[in-house]
């Protein structure tokens, strides 16, 4: 049984790891669990294990076949070390996404980028995992030219604090006091905010353009026309994305339904007449992506038009690095 770290195991999707790795049975001789020092010394529990988290440092990989990376800084500074010591390191921050010699892997999408690794694999995005996951059927049965997409991300992608801060504003609101921000640059309880992550090359944010590449590398489409404006709204779980694709040829709205209904890692939630449609609030905890309001677009000659749902510390990150690690098995 390989043995396992995980890299950031006291935060949100560290425990988010914890939980799929037991839920899925996947198979584990030592777990080794590493954070920062702060968090060095705290005692978790893990299938009637009680482990103690240790500093990460670059000798804390000896031994450790899988490396799961929950993300942030360190990947960059701990990641190489990992591969150093014999681990194949799924790493969940942005680091390594776009580097040629690393694969970036959604096991619906491409599970044989896997098989071309020299040690490290990237997780991609949540929102762009969220995203290709509904493509893949209609990408496969007639190609896709352009994509627009709108995403409406839950506090929770901002991590604990961010789920924190909205909570709080609540509070605060409900109490008449004064709603405090520190996490979002403004208010986002009754808002949203039109912006997530820093602005960078047109007044795109880094996280627009992260969709727009990740999905590029994802599908070795480096010309896929693709367009993103990504919103963070007050909900705690979940993404939800309004995607409007255009295909290379016409396809009958029925036979995208039917590929839907085919697809791997895919729920369809879609009957107008009974208001049934996907929403965070039945997607949350859940490792599937839920797809609806599946409709033409009358504007364009071959347009699609789509409400998709997931929910982004699962599939998002956590889930989506333990199928990879499976993959590897």
């Amino acid at each position: 049984m390989p043995n396992v770290a995980i890299v950031g195991a006291t935060g949100a999707v560290g425990q988010e790891f914890l939980k799929i790795l037991a839920e899925r049975n996947f198979p584990v001789g030592e777990l080794r669990l590493l954070a920062t020092k702060r968090s060095a010394g705290k005692k978790m529990v893990w299938q009637g294990r009680e482990i103690e988290v240790q500093e990460t440092t670059h000798d804390s990989f000896k031994g450790i076949d899988i490396a799961l990376f929950a993300g942030g800084s360190s990947s960059a500074e701990y990641a190489p070390s990992a591969v150093k010591s014999g681990a194949v390191v799924i790493d969940n921050s942005s680091a390594y996404r776009l580097d040629p010699d690393v694969p970036l892997v959604v096991p619906e999408v491409n599970p044989d980028d896997v098989k071309w690794h020299k040690g490290i694999i990237a997780n991609p995005n949540c929102s762009t995992i969220i995203m290709v996951v509904a493509m893949k059927p209609i990408f496969d049965l007639a190609g896709i030219k352009r994509v627009v997409v709108s995403t409406y991300q839950a506090v929770s992608g901002a991590g604990r604090e961010g789920i924190e801060e909205l909570e709080n504003q609540v509070r605060s609101w409900a109490n008449g006091d004064e709603l405090k921000n520190h996490t979002f640059p403004y208010q986002i309880a009754f808002n949203v905010i039109p912006r997530i992550d820093v602005f960078q090359e047109g007044d795109y944010t880094k996280e627009e353009w992260k969709m727009v590449k990740e999905t590029q590398k994802i599908f070795h489409v480096d010309d896929m026309a693709i367009t993103a404006t990504t919103v963070r709204v007050p909900i705690l779980r979940s993404h939800s994305e309004s995607i409007n694709i255009e295909t290379e040829r016409k396809v009958a709205i029925e036979e995208v339904k039917t590929a839907f209904q085919k697809a791997q890692g895919v729920i369809v939630v879609d009957n107008p007449a009974e208001d049934q449609y996907p929403m965070p609030w039945f997607s949350s905890d859940s490792d599937e992506v839920y797809v609806g309001r599946i409709r033409q677009d009358f504007s364009i000659e071959n347009g699609i038009n789509l409400w998709v749902v997931g929910d982004q510390i699962r599939k998002g990150a956590a889930t989506n690095a333990v199928q990879i690690a499976e993959l590897l098995l």
